[in-house]
């Protein structure tokens, strides 16, 4: 038995013992008392006991402790009886418990630094340290924001936070920008704040930077996680077709782009090449020993290494007849068609996002995707996918299990970029790793019509919910059932007529939903709710931007703080496949001087300036 059981047992029986001690008293009372027989001692035991109680000690007669523990014992007995047979009343909460929290219950979980909070209300706010002292107050950092069209997830939580991290030692920022407008109006801030800023527009490619799925494969593992994704959001509308055709589209995929990866030069891996390798596989219904481009490559790639990934995949994949092979081939073509679009093929072919490295240092990653058009949504899937995947392998096999950078992820119109493979996984471990994810959406339904059973574990696996209004039935029912009942107070008059006019008043108690759907329907659109596990909920008012410091570098502020993105682009060296640039071998000297003259010489250098170095020395 442990020190604190021990403790424990003693302070719950201290007041048994200490009666059973004073009832000694009772014995050496009786034998105190004047008197022969027992009617003599019953006559004088008052007498007794004022004699046995003029000493505070009790008695140690062996007789009389006997009594004592016996009486102590039966006290012990009776209420003992009593606690296990009594009937529970938990009087003016019998319906539910449910009340509005005050500012004492948010306090534990908000950090003594400003700076260092998630911006949730204009009252309340979440510490972004992960490992408080008292581990009670340990809280995840995702976020579940819902919010209808024009309720301000935006204006009251997106740009806050994004303005919150500036000033805060180690954090970097990954963010969804449906309409491309979040750039511009806080990129400025951010550059001078000391951010690495990447850019990926889906809306307008000649104002982004390069991305490359292909890239960040270093393993088998990574090219069928890569595939899986693909699949999971170029699926199109409607009805999935059978299963065998996506098995055999996945066999396909996974051999060429294991032939990429493995056999061919850096510069070629990307989607373009692929998209080249499918072109080239002709297939003749009437003729099954027909070998095209393709199948002669991978001939020659089996006989010099038999057992090659790539090789074992593509095998498989040709057990399919002529009739099969070219359906599947046609149902690839029609999944990749986008790649057909020349800027696409350019803006996938090499890449400049570096996504492994947004935990390594400050960085601000802006993936810019159309609110209209869903066409080009899956790279931002891929991204998302990739960016988890290769900083949670990146944590646990450089940095001993965490970033030293932790990683925000302000997921903006979550529904509408697509399946992330496996999320319902991901956002249970990525805490640990330094990295969070906040998802907003308009409805709550939104994530169930695309992770389907799964939607409630994503749900759970966030503490932080915040409602910010919406007229959506099933997220208002579900937000009803979350808050609780209380009890109330009621009372209901009667009225009976006859021949003479009688009265009644009848009091009780009932449950009421803390908010109802209507009441929730018809919210202040200036209110939200909070909801914190472990927390009461919270009504309170909407974070006011203005009163934010760093609200006057926003372009909301000032139209002057508008950040140019085109300008910005220019500045980066942007090396292409089909361009030629001169290298030169330098070797630095001891003395200064001499460093300072080779400088001027490369300045003055006209193949320098053309590969355009000039403007950055």
């Amino acid at each position: 038995m442990n020190k604190a059981r021990l403790k424990k047992l003693l302070i719950l029986n201290l007041p048994y013992v200490l009666i059973g001690l004073y009832a000694t008293k009772l014995g050496e009372a009786w034998h105190l008392a004047d008197g022969a027989d027992m009617s003599g001692k019953l006559l004088h035991l008052m007498d007794g006991l004022s004699a046995a109680f003029c000493s505070p000690w009790p008695s140690f007669v062996p007789a009389d402790l006997l009594l004592g523990i016996t009486i102590g014992c039966l006290m012990r007995l009776v209420v003992y009886e009593k606690g296990r047979n009594a009937k529970k009343y938990r009087h003016n909460v019998e319906y539910g418990s449910a009340r509005w929290g005050k500012p004492g219950d948010i306090q534990p979980f908000i950090d003594a630094d400003p700076w260092n909070n998630v911006i949730l209300t204009k009252t309340e706010c979440l510490t972004m340290n992960s490992r408080p002292k008292n581990p009670q107050y340990a809280r995840n950092k995702n976020v579940l924001v819902i919010g209808g069209s024009g309720s301000g997830k935006t204006r009251f939580f997106v740009k806050p936070n994004i303005m919150q991290c500036t000033k805060t030692k180690g954090t970097s920022l990954v963010v969804t920008d449906p309409k491309g407008t979040l750039v511009v109006e806080c990129g400025k801030m951010l550059v001078a704040a000391g951010y690495d800023l990447r850019i990926f527009n889906t809306i307008n490619f000649q104002k982004s930077m390069h991305y490359n799925p292909l890239s960040y494969i270093h393993s088998e593992k990574d090219i069928l996680k890569l595939v899986t994704a693909l699949i999971a959001n170029t699926k199109g509308e409607g009805k999935a077709g059978d299963d065998f055709w996506v098995k055999a589209e996945t066999l396909l995929y996974i051999a060429l782009i294991g032939y990429i990866h493995y056999e061919l030069p850096p510069e070629r891996q990307n989607f373009a090449t692929l998209i080249d390798m499918l072109d080239k596989m002709q297939v003749r219904e009437d003729d099954e020993d027909f070998r095209n481009e393709i199948d002669e490559i991978f001939d020659d790639l089996a006989q010099r290494k038999p057992g090659h990934f790539a090789v074992r995949q593509y095998q498989k994949y040709k057990m399919a007849s002529g009739k099969t092979a070219k359906s599947i081939l046609v149902s690839c073509g029609a999944r990749l068609a986008v790649f057909d679009i020349e800027e696409l093929r350019e803006i996938t072919s090499y890449d400049e996002l570096s996504l492994d490295t947004i935990g390594d240092k400050r960085t601000a990653l802006f993936l810019i995707m159309s609110d209209t058009d869903a066409s080009f949504n899956f790279l931002i899937s891929l991204a998302y996918s990739q960016l988890f995947n290769l900083l949670c392998e990146k944590a646990d096999d450089e940095y001993g299990g965490r970033l030293p950078v932790h990683v925000r992820c302000l997921i903006d119109e979550f529904a509408n970029i697509g399946q992330i493979p496996n999320f319902e996984k991901l956002i249970a471990t990525i805490r640990s790793r330094e990295i969070s994810a906040s998802i907003i959406l308009q409805a709550q339904s939104q994530l169930k019509s695309i992770y389907k059973d799964n939607a409630d574990t994503i749900t759970g696996n966030c503490d932080t919910l915040l409602f910010l209004g919406g007229k959506e039935k099933t997220t208002l029912k579900e937000m009803e059932e979350l808050l609780g009942k209380e009890t109330i107070d009621t009372y209901n008059t009667g009225e009976s007529r006859g021949r003479e006019v009688s009265h009644s008043l009848n009091y009780q108690k009932l449950g009421k939903s803390l908010m109802s759907v209507d009441e929730l329907a018809v919210m202040d659109g200036g209110k939200c709710i909070l909801q914190l596990r472990g927390v009461r909920p919270f009504l309170s008012d909407k974070y006011d931007i203005t009163s934010h410091p760093n609200y006057k570098y926003l372009s909301d502020s000032n139209k002057k703080n508008a950040f140019d993105i085109e300008k910005y682009l220019s500045r980066q060296l942007k090396l292409r496949l089909e361009e030629e640039y001169e290298a030169f071998e330098v070797s630095i000297s001891d003395n200064p001087q001499d460093d300072e003259a080779l400088l001027e010489e490369w300045t003055d250098s006209t193949q320098l300036q053309a590969a355009g170095y000039g403007g950055l020395l």
